[in-house]
């Protein structure tokens, strides 16, 4: 299947990627642009799980608690979600190009900071840019891919962000344990890649024609346009669920392996963060051509059997059930995320789809970050197995929610058609 030429807009499409000044520099074609910009995607959601099987290493240097672990990953989350908020849309009004080549120098910078980092004030003000430069990035990344070929785009922006923090946990886990330098390497293999990336942004071809109302997109605000909000409350319960169970294991995950194998190898930490991950990953390419809602059924079933399984490993200290159930889980990620992204995304127009992305990872973002800020309280407080059980109930009602919800509410198109399948 070969990719497409960007859908026309009447006040968005250019109609000729290389058309005006820019013309003279050579451009990519669409292949080489769907192949940067997932590579982009990738190397950023790597960059947001990096950290994962550091905090290990960070605590023992440095001396913090679970709360102070929770809310460094947090503040990630707060400051994507800002920068969600102010500049998501930004890139329909400017041009992708500027935005996504702006967003990869701001992550190098992020990088810069965690190779110099020596304390948690030091490795907060990382993640604060880190989260600063993957939000103006994700809705940009994923409208521009949507903008070359919708076909391919709705599948990269379902399947390469879990592929991406999968690459981040496993690579940065291994690194740390067999690398020399643990706590700078893969930062500075990171920054190698971010720097190569942004030259090759230069030629990226623009897809949208700039218009007036750059700076008012600035306000604060959520967009989502009035066909797809009912698309968004059908989706949201699983959304929620799925992207809690990934906060909870970004963050205390690995503190939870050690607990449950007895070992503690950074590399367990990255192993359960890889394992859930890439059967995300690889969910997504399993369903990619099942129908959207029949696929977040899937997936919501999924986590449900998932984290019960989980819970049992926990309880009976059973490795083999423990990361059996996080595949399980992992299936149900995967299915659920791609399911919820082929329900909402297509109901923008294309100059809607920036807004209508950060919209959506703003519900995302919100909850990964809010309630792993609470189980990290709450482990201080009743202990990590205690928190567990009560984090995993919870991820289980939601996605029964989800099930329940999808059989009851059916979404209109722009058209006030039922939603199509495909």
């Amino acid at each position: 299947m070969s990719p497409r030429a960007p859908e026309p807009s009447p006040s968005h499409a250019t109609g000729n990627p290389t058309a005006g000044p820019a013309a003279s520099r050579a451009r990519l074609g669409s292949t080489g642009s769907v192949v940067l910009l997932a590579s982009i995607l990738i190397a950023f959601m790597a960059a947001s799980s990096a950290p994962t099987p550091l905090y290990s290493i960070y605590r023992e240097a440095w001396g913090f608690s679970p709360i102070t672990l929770t809310v460094v990953f947090g503040i990630y989350a707060f400051s994507l979600l800002f920068s969600l908020l102010t500049v998501g849309a930004l890139s329909d009004y400017v041009g992708r190009r500027p935005v996504v080549l702006a967003s990869v120098v701001l992550q190098a910078v992020a990088m810069v900071l965690f190779i110099l980092a020596n304390d948690v004030p030091m490795l907060i003000a990382a993640r604060v840019v880190q989260g600063l430069a993957t939000g103006a990035a994700m809705s940009a990344l994923g409208a521009a891919l949507l903008d070359v070929n919708r076909i391919w785009g709705a599948l990269i922006n379902s399947v390469m962000p879990i592929v991406g923090m999968a690459i981040g946990a496993l690579g940065s886990s291994v690194l740390v344990q067999f690398a020399p330098s643990p706590m700078h390497l893969v930062y500075a293999v990171l920054l190698v890649v971010l720097l190569i990336q942004g030259v090759i942004t230069l030629f990226l071809p623009e897809t949208v024609r700039p218009q007036p109302g750059a700076l008012a997109s600035l306000r604060p605000k959520v967009r989502v346009p009035a066909q797809a909000r009912r698309a968004l409350m059908l989706v949201a319960p699983v959304d929620v669920a799925v992207w809690a169970l990934g906060g909870f294991f970004l963050s205390l995950g690995p503190t939870l392996a050690r607990v449950v194998t007895g070992e503690q190898a950074p590399v367990v930490g990255g192993l359960l963060v890889f394992t859930l991950t890439i059967c995300g990953a690889a969910s997504v390419m399993a369903f990619r051509n099942t129908e959207a809602r029949r696929t977040m059924n899937i997936g919501a079933a999924a986590l449900i059997v998932g984290i019960a399984t989980v819970l049992a490993g926990v309880h009976t200290n059973a490795s083999a059930a423990f990361f059996a159930g996080t595949s399980i889980a992992g299936v149900g990620f995967g299915a659920a995320f791609l399911g919820a992204v082929r329900t909402v995304m297509p109901m923008a127009l294309p100059h809607e789809r920036a807004g209508l992305m950060a919209a959506f990872y703003v519900l995302s973002y919100f909850a990964m970050s809010l309630p792993a800020m609470v189980a990290g309280a709450l482990v201080g407080t009743i202990g990590l197995i205690p928190t567990t059980d009560i984090y995993g109930a919870a991820v289980i009602l939601l996605a029964t929610a989800a099930l329940i919800g999808s059989m009851t509410l059916r979404p209109a198109t722009p058209h006030g058609s039922t939603l199509p399948s495909r």
